[in-house]
């Protein structure tokens, strides 16, 4: 369904080149979760950016469903059937939550489509429908706003840039329940950046990335049990 050759991404720093994305080859087949760990600064956000279109490769090529898509900028990925919820998400003063969720999800929804797809990320619906999506809104409500934008359209592939980043237990595992139903249907493959056990465990494959480099890929089976081996490496997080 997606995939990806040879991609490499540059940056210059005090004038030398500095691989961030070095020779990254892998795939996500139909309906497959697959989780993308590693340390901090190993390129794993960089990563989905490139696959988003939000920066561009050097070289390498991405392609969705037998069609390369390597040179559509973000705009024609989404509508190729990408979504991508940002591990930082955009603010959009003078924008309510309901709008915006109606925008992502290509027409007018109604009041209760709008509080299914907010409750199911861990928020008191009917409370944020009105709300404006700027600054009196804290890092873990836009976090969960988001992920809630890119539920409300079906798609081909989902990338998640760390999900579980800023926001409270209990949402965590409302945000669980969402990524389980959705890999339970097959319907769409996910492909999340994460650190957390919960989410590797529920992956059917597992990368490691390392300094811009796949150090492993494998099945949750065989690539998990080492990631939390003696309190876990790679930066991974055991969760109760």
């Amino acid at each position: 369904m997606l995939k990806v050759e040879n991609l490499s991404f540059s940056v210059m720093e005090e004038g030398r080149s500095r691989k961030i994305i070095d020779n990254v080859s892998f795939s996500v087949s139909e309906g497959e979760m697959l989780v993308i760990t590693g340390p901090n600064g190993s390129g794993k956000s960089t990563l989905v950016k490139l696959l988003m279109g939000i920066e561009k490769a050097d070289g390498g090529s991405v392609w969705l469903e037998g069609n390369s898509i390597s040179a559509y900028d973000i705009d024609e990925r989404a509508k190729a059937g990408i979504g991508y919820a940002f591990q930082q998400p955009p603010r959009f003063k003078g924008m309510t939550v309901r709008k915006l969720l109606s925008i992502a999800a290509g027409g007018k929804l109604s009041e209760n489509n709008c509080c299914d797809l907010l409750s199911g990320v861990g928020l008191c619906a009917r409370e944020y429908l009105n709300r404006q999506v700027d600054d009196t809104l804290s890092g873990g409500e836009m976090k969960r706003i988001e992920i809630a934008t890119v539920l409300a359209k079906p798609h081909k592939l989902c990338l998640f840039d760390e999900p579980e980043a800023g926001i409270d237990l209990w949402s965590f595992s409302m945000l669980v329940k969402q990524f389980e139903k959705i890999h339970r249907e097959k319907k769409e493959s996910i492909l999340v950046i994460s650190h957390q056990e919960k989410l590797i465990n529920m992956a059917d494959r597992v990368m490691l990335l390392k300094d811009g480099r796949i150090e492993a890929i494998g099945s949750r089976e065989e690539i998990a049990p080492k990631l939390f081996a003696g309190g876990g490496f790679f930066g991974c997080s055991k969760t109760d």
